[in-house]
C-alpha cells in the first residue's frame, strides 16, 4: 500500500483525471431529457447554488470575518460547483427513471464533490499524498514516555557537527511525539504540540541540539507541518546529510482552536505572547535534552504563524532572535487595522502600535537578530507587504533574507522554502559549519 500512500494529489495525474471525472459528472447530471427538468431543474439548482455560494461569502468575508485574509474567490466557485452537483442528484434521479440512472447519479454527484475538493486543496496544498488524506502519517511516532531521558555527557561544540560523529546504532529516521504544553504562566489553553527529534537525538551521548518553533496558519492546527508541509521528511533529509543532526522541531499551537485569531499577542482573546515566550519554551526544556542558549531557539510560521513569529521577534527577541516568516501578515489583523484595535486592544491604539512589529521596528534597532522573509510569486495578497517587512527588519539592523518562491499562499510554497533555508538557519543556531 505504500505505493498508494505516497501517490500525490496535488500534482502529477490524479488532480488532473479526478477533474475530468468530476466535469464528466456534472454533464451526466445536466443531461437529464424530460422538458421539466431542462426548463426548471437546470436553472433553478444553478440559481439555488449561486446565491448559496454569493451567501457564503458574505457571511464570511463580511459578516463573521473568522479570517484576517480574504479567502480566493476560486474557493466559494467550486464550492458552488459542489453544491450545484448536490442540487442537481434528487432531479436527475427523478428524471432518469431507473435503478442504474439513479446510481450514475450519485456517482457523478460524488465527483463533483471530489473535484470541488480536489481543487480547494490545490490552493493550500495542505494534504499532498493519498496517505495524508487518509490519516496515514509517513513518519514514526513515539509516545513521549517512551522517549530516551538525558544522557550523562552530552555532547556539545560551536558548530555542534565539529564535535560529532554518529554511531554506528543510530538510527536511520527521526521520531515525533506529542507534548502538552499547559498555559501555567498564561493561562493559555492551547492544543498539545507535535514534537520531530531528530535521529541523534535517540544515541547514548546525544548531541546538544537547537529547537525550531513552528506554528501553522488560522485556521490551522499543529499537525499542519507534518501533514501539508512534511516536515518530518524535510529534517529526516537534512539529517541524513549532518550525521543524523538536525534542529528539534516543536509545532506549536499559537491559537488555541482552528478557527480562533487571538492575534498571538497578550489580550482578553488569550495570552498568547507570554504562552510562547515562558511556557512553551518552560515545557521543551523540561521534557527534551536540548540547547538552552537563545541562539540555539528559532520560531517560524506559516500566514498568520509568520505573523506571530515575527512578533515573538520583536517583542521578545532575547528568546526568539532568529524567525522564519512565510507568508506572514504586514501587522496582526481581524481584517482592518480598526476592528483590530477596538477588539482586541480595547480602541487603544498605543496598546496595539506597543506590540506591532512594524511599529517597533521603526523605533527600536535589532543587531542580534536574524530572519528570512518569504512570499510566493503568484500571492499577491501578502508580496507587498511581505517587501514592507524585510525592508523594516533591514532598517532596523536585523540580518534578514527576503525570498520569492514560485507558488501562492501554499504549502508548495513553505515547504520548499524550509528545504531551502534549513541549511542557513542551522549556521546560525550553532548545529552546523
Amino acid at each position: 500500500m505504500d505505493w498508494l500512500y505516497r501517490t500525490s494529489v496535488i500534482s502529477g495525474p490524479v488532480p488532473v483525471v479526478l477533474t475530468i471525472l468530476g466535469v464528466l459528472g456534472g454533464v451526466w447530471l445536466l443531461s437529464g431529457k424530460p422538458r421539466w427538468f431542462y426548463r426548471y431543474a437546470i436553472p433553478v439548482c444553478g440559481v439555488a447554488a449561486l446565491v448559496i455560494m454569493v451567501a457564503a461569502w458574505i457571511l464570511v468575508e463580511k459578516v463573521i470575518v473568522p479570517f484576517p485574509d480574504p479567502i480566493a474567490i476560486s474557493i466559494y466557485v467550486w464550492i458552488g460547483f459542489a453544491v450545484y452537483g448536490l442540487l442537481l442528484l434528487g432531479p436527475r434521479i427523478k428524471a432518469g427513471g431507473s435503478i442504474a440512472s439513479a446510481v450514475l447519479s450519485v456517482v457523478a454527484a460524488l465527483l463533483m464533490v471530489l473535484t470541488a475538493a480536489v481543487q480547494i486543496n490545490l490552493e493550500f496544498s495542505a494534504y499532498p499524498t493519498v496517505g495524508i488524506v487518509l490519516g496515514h502519517d509517513d513518519f514514526d511516532r513515539i509516545e513521549l514516555a517512551d522517549v530516551p531521558g538525558p544522557t550523562d555527557p552530552v555532547i556539545s561544540g560551536d558548530p555542534t557537527d565539529s564535535v560529532w560523529k554518529a554511531p554506528e546504532d543510530m538510527p536511520n529516521r527521526g521520531r515525533v511525539t506529542t507534548l502538552p504544553v499547559p498555559g501555567a504562566i498564561s493561562g493559555f489553553t492551547a492544543r498539545d504540540a507535535e514534537v520531530y527529534l531528530p535521529p541523534s537525538y535517540f544515541t547514548n551521548p546525544r548531541p546538544l541540539l537547537p529547537v525550531l518553533v513552528l506554528m501553522a496558519g488560522q485556521p490551522g492546527s499543529p499537525q499542519d507541518w507534518l501533514q501539508g508541509g512534511k516536515i518530518a521528511a524535510t529534517m529526516d533529509s537534512f539529517a541524513r546529510e549532518h550525521s543524523g543532526l538536525s534542529p528539534i522541531v516543536v509545532m506549536a499551537d499559537a491559537t488555541g482552536t482552528q478557527f480562533a485569531n487571538p492575534l498571538c499577542t497578550d489580550s482578553p482573546a488569550g495570552n498568547v505572547a507570554t504562552y510562547l515566550a515562558k511556557d512553551l519554551p518552560a515545557a521543551v526544556t523540561s521534557a527534551f535534552q536540548v540547547d538552552t542558549d537563545p541562539k540555539a531557539w528559532a520560531i517560524g510560521g506559516l500566514s498568520y504563524g509568520g505573523t506571530c513569529s515575527l512578533q515573538m521577534a520583536t517583542n521578545f527577541p532575547e528568546i526568539y532572535p532568529t524567525f522564519l516568516d512565510f507568508s506572514g501578515q504586514v501587522e496582526p489583523s481581524l481584517g482592518d487595522r480598526q476592528r483590530t484595535v477596538d477588539q482586541i486592544f480595547g480602541g487603544n491604539e498605543a496598546a496595539f502600535e506597543k506590540v506591532n512589529p512594524m511599529d517597533i521596528m521603526a523605533n527600536r534597532k535589532f543587531p542580534d537578530s536574524a530572519g528570512i522573509v518569504v512570499v510566493g510569486t503568484d500571492d499577491n495578497d501578502f508580496k507587498s507587504g511581505q517587501q514592507k517587512i524585510y525592508d523594516a527588519a533591514k532598517a532596523a539592523g536585523m540580518n534578514v533574507k527576503y525570498l520569492e518562491l514560485p507558488g501562492a499562499h501554499s504549502f508548495v510554497v513553505w515547504s520548499a522554502a524550509m528545504k531551502q533555508e534549513l541549511e542557513w538557519l542551522s549556521q546560525r543556531m550553532g548545529l552546523i559549519g
